[in-house]
């Protein structure tokens, strides 16, 4: 199989060709192509990965790096996709805009992730349009951030072979799953119950033995506090909720909290990035064996960082989490299954409907349309990617996702074709409808503010955005 990377110059790329070199998905992929707009950040990658331990004993597929998109599509059976058109001085700016008009400033959640998706998503779509000159055949497994707002506007162009990854969901689960002491069969969710969106989703059943023992768990203070998740929220919360929120929902429950300790912070967590790679990547090059040894000490600097606004002084993040193996895994458990290596249950973003025996469609989370990408436990195999089927929310959450979905899909809207001022009012009513901004004067603040740190915005607004931008 034929791998290529859209967006290879980025940091996490020597997680993937790591977990291909060794472990139970080597031999899976016969070629790496990193494909990326920067040369610098793709000879930076490259010198990791030839520095990577056991390279030199043959371990790892053959790797060639491109800037040229259509020599990287040609002849792909598989593509992912973790692309950020900015860098990481756009996400500052995400950032920073939102944090000076006194709304949280996230880089996936709120403000924030607005404007990364609506310069996100044009780029999208255009490899999504040259993968169907290229490699009509092949699948997009999606890990571009905001992943489910960015999966929703490429479902349209690609159908069913489009799949959105992240490891947080799936992380919650098998984290709760270790505290509770369940042991979850490899490849297999049996007694799993997630519904959400992406960033935005529920554990609200985990059983052993047919019985559920979420409620235990939740009741269990000194446990909870054994795992990530467990410690973010008080457990007379948790166990009022009845089920474990994703991460993310910390910025809903603890809106407060989360942006205080954002603007105590010296710098914000896109600009300690921007720093760290921006220092980084120019000694990879020509860090020669070195090179590995210095991504790792950053990769694990950054991991420690992650969230840290909602951790309390001195509280550092689990080893595991530190040790890295997520979204790659996660990104090549898909890959395998949809190749034909035997199928998988994992929590993906997917279109939440359901295929009926008369050709109706049902949801799979019931109260959201069968149309919405979601982010729901699902079956894979060389067949595709089905959502199994969930109970239905409460009407709390229920009225958060509904919410949500309705802002994803005016950023979609507004990235989407039609005259520009339609485009933009899409977009200015996006950032008005989130429960995190919640105000038309603040949403126009916000638009402009992200106008004047991103320029292409006004050029979105001006073109047909089908043919416009460079993945």
């Amino acid at each position: 199989m034929r791998l290529m990377i859209a967006g290879g110059g980025g940091f996490r790329v020597p997680l993937v060709y790591r977990a291909l070199s060794a472990g139970p998905f080597a031999g899976l992929v016969r070629e790496l192509v990193l494909y990326d707009v920067d040369a610098g950040r793709l000879a930076a990658i490259e010198a990791v990965l030839a520095s990577l331990p056991g390279r030199e004993q043959g371990g790892g597929p053959p790797v060639r790096t491109t800037t040229s998109l259509a020599e990287a599509l040609s002849g792909t059976d598989m593509v992912f996709a973790a692309i950020r058109p900015g860098g990481t001085a756009g996400r500052t700016a995400d950032e920073r805009v939102a944090q000076e008009l006194g709304v949280l400033g996230q880089e996936t959640t709120g403000a924030g992730g607005i404007s990364y998706a609506l310069r996100t998503i044009p780029p999208m779509l255009a490899l999504a349009q040259a993968m169907k000159r290229f490699c009509p055949g092949a699948w997009l497994v999606n890990f571009t951030n905001p992943a489910g707002m960015v999966t929703e506007a490429l479902v349209p162009v690609l159908g069913r072979r489009v799949v959105g990854i992240c490891d947080s969901a799936g992380g919650l689960v098998h984290r709760a799953a270790r505290a509770a002491g369940v042991v979850l069969p490899e490849g297999r969710l049996d007694g799993v119950g997630y519904y959400g969106l992406n960033h935005l989703g529920w554990l609200y059943r985990l059983e052993s033995g047919g019985r559920d023992v979420l409620p235990a768990l939740l009741a269990d203070a000194g446990t909870l506090a054994g795992f990530e998740e467990g410690r973010l929220f008080p457990q007379p919360f948790l166990a009022g909720l009845g089920c474990l929120p994703n991460e993310y929902l910390f910025y809903y429950y603890e809106t407060a909290r989360a942006l205080a300790a954002m603007r105590a912070a010296a710098q914000t967590r896109g600009e300690s990035i921007h720093r760290q790679q921006s220092e980084l990547y120019p000694r990879l090059a020509s860090a020669g064996a070195e090179a590995y040894g210095l991504w790792d000490a950053a990769r694990r600097s950054r991991e420690e960082g992650y969230l840290a606004e909602a951790r309390t002084a001195g509280e550092h993040r689990d080893e595991e989490d530190l040790a890295g193996g997520g979204y790659e895994r996660v990104a090549l458990a898909v890959m395998r299954a949809l190749s034909g290596g035997g199928g998988a249950e994992l929590v993906l973003n997917t279109p939440n409907a359901l295929p009926g025996p008369d050709g109706a469609r049902t949801a799979a989370i019931p109260g959201l349309p069968a149309d919405a990408v979601v982010e729901v436990p699902c079956r894979v195999d060389a067949d595709g990617v089905v959502p199994l089927p969930q109970d239905r929310p409460s009407e709390a959450q229920l009225a958060l996702m509904l919410r949500i979905k309705e802002v994803e899909r005016l950023v979609v809207q507004a990235t989407g074709p039609g005259p520009g001022s339609l485009r933009r009012g899409a977009a200015l009513a996006a950032f008005a409808r989130h429960p995190l901004v919640d105000s038309d004067e603040l949403a126009a603040k916000l638009l402009a503010g992200y106008e004047a740190a991103f320029p292409g915005l006004l050029q979105l607004w001006r073109s047909d955005v089908r043919s416009s931008g460079d993945s």
